[in-house]
């Protein structure tokens, strides 16, 4: 049954929760008074639709359906979730939490998106304060996996299963406190930056430049501790402590002391974040931003490592099932063309088209028992020949599908052909003539393979071909 999220401010925030609900398959209801919502909206989904299903190797869910309610009323009647994303104005937040609460389901789930304020202040006032928690996000909302999560222990541990199932990275706050826990970083960063500023130390380029090709580097795929334990070299974080503790005594930093935001101080940060970012518009930010980050995770997913490890997991949790029709061409693969897999002539490296035929074959592998289980027995199948032909360019963005047939599957050998194509309208865009030998893993030489992968070979073999030869083929 699909389940429905409503946002409650389609800002920034509103649009990416919606992105992020929309496109991992819920319905999504918007309410803002904002005449122009929905055309932001649509554009932070034109940009989330680029980028999120290029994160995962396997089905993305079917996009919900979204829709723009006339009054907050009818938006949350039948929600299972909603999202307040309004001004950090407490008083504004208390009338929406009254009318949400005066409208909603009692079981429905109510997260602000407050990146300051605490849980009881949200509550007062409000008919069942329970109901009502943090989620707070970090932009782009449908990218970044990271929710901070505080309120109710029963209410945020409903609220932990139901973001997990979207594919996010939810944190429990153990207790309350202002600004939360990611937030209070950032702060403490942003008061010195502003500082350096002031000081005529350092300009927001150069402040960026040190954080983007330093040690934001690092963070990014360790976090603090974990990058100061390896500071600490064999001796590990104690002896970091012990050689680096004494500077935090040293008055390096202006932390608890914040300069006045003068509109001098104002107006030469503008000019020379201006001067740093102003030949692009914000949309083409937020596409740099979304490709950098899309390439910098799925760099950490092959390495099964920080955020990359989660989207491994959630490939998991909605990897579809294995083709089951097997007198028809199966289908082996559907996924979207990654950013980081084009080259410099604007499309898709023709390694990659190796990439998909291979990850089709893998499918068939997996029909036919030649799974992981079956491969740390000892036993595979290695490609021993590829023919590719290339009928149209591919783009990043692009959904692809690949239908495959069984041509051979006699003894050791396993020969498949593939047809990629575009999802949108079926063009053909390349096709593979692919060829493998079963072999032993401990001789590297080929062999028969084993009695019930050749069972479940025949069967497939025997349905495979009474179907007419591929078409793609006859014309080659």
């Amino acid at each position: 049954m699909t389940r429905t999220a409503a946002i409650i401010g389609g800002g920034v925030i509103g649009g990416g929760w919606a992105a992020r609900f929309l496109l991992n398959g819920w319905n999504v209801i918007v309410s803002d008074p904002d005449p122009e919502a929905e055309r932001k909206i649509g554009e932070v989904l034109d940009n989330a639709r680029r980028s999120l299903p290029a994160l995962s190797d396997v089905t993305v869910p079917q996009e919900g359906n979204l829709s723009f309610a006339g009054s907050l009323a009818k938006a949350v009647a039948d929600a299972d979730w909603i999202q307040e994303s309004v001004p950090e104005r407490i008083e504004i937040k208390h009338k929406v939490f009254a009318e949400i609460q005066a409208n909603c389901r009692k079981d429905a789930l109510i997260g602000s998106s407050t990146s300051g304020f605490k849980p009881s202040e949200l509550q007062e006032g409000a008919s069942r304060p329970e109901q009502i928690f943090v989620a707070h996000p970090f932009n782009p909302v449908y990218l970044l996996p990271l929710i901070e999560l505080v309120g109710n222990a029963g209410t945020t541990a409903r609220a932990k299963s139901v973001l997990e199932e979207i594919g996010m990275k939810p944190l429990i706050v153990r207790q309350e406190i202002d600004a939360h826990i990611a937030d209070r970083f950032l702060e403490a960063v942003w008061r010195e930056a502003l500082w350096l500023i002031k000081d005529g130390v350092a300009t927001t380029q150069e402040i960026d430049d040190a954080i983007r090709f330093g040690f934001g580097l690092r963070w990014a795929q360790m976090g603090l501790f974990e990058t100061y334990r390896i500071a600490g070299g064999e001796a590990g974080m104690r002896h970091f402590i012990a050689q680096f503790g004494p500077c935090l005594s040293w008055p390096w930093t202006k932390l608890m002391d914040v300069p006045e935001l003068t509109e001098e101080l104002t107006g030469k940060i503008a000019e020379q974040s201006d001067a740093q970012s102003g030949r692009y518009s914000i949309r083409e930010l937020e596409r740099i931003r979304d490709d950098n980050l899309v390439s910098m995770m799925r760099a950490l997913k092959a390495r099964n490592w920080g955020a990359g490890a989660l989207l491994k997991t959630h490939d998991e949790r909605v990897k579809p099932a294995l083709p089951t029709e097997l007198d028809q061409p199966l289908n082996t693969l559907n996924r979207v063309i990654p950013i980081d897999w084009t080259d410099y002539n604007g499309h898709m490296n023709e390694s990659r088209y190796g990439q998909v035929f291979s990850d089709a074959g893998d499918v068939v592998m997996r029909m036919v028992g030649a799974d992981e289980a079956y491969i740390d027995g000892g036993l595979s199948y290695f490609t021993v020949e590829n023919q590719i032909t290339y009928r149209e360019e591919t783009h990043a963005g692009e959904a692809i599908f690949v239908r495959t047939q069984v041509l051979e599957a006699k003894g050791k050998k396993l020969r498949m052909y593939h047809d990629m194509c575009r999802t949108s309208d079926e063009a053909l865009l390349a096709t593979c003539n692919q060829l493998l030998i079963h072999v032993s893993l401990e001789t590297r030489r080929s062999c028969e393979p084993g009695p019930e992968v050749s069972a479940r070979l025949d069967a497939l073999h025997a349905a495979q071909s009474k179907l007419p030869e591929p078409e793609s083929l006859r014309e080659s």
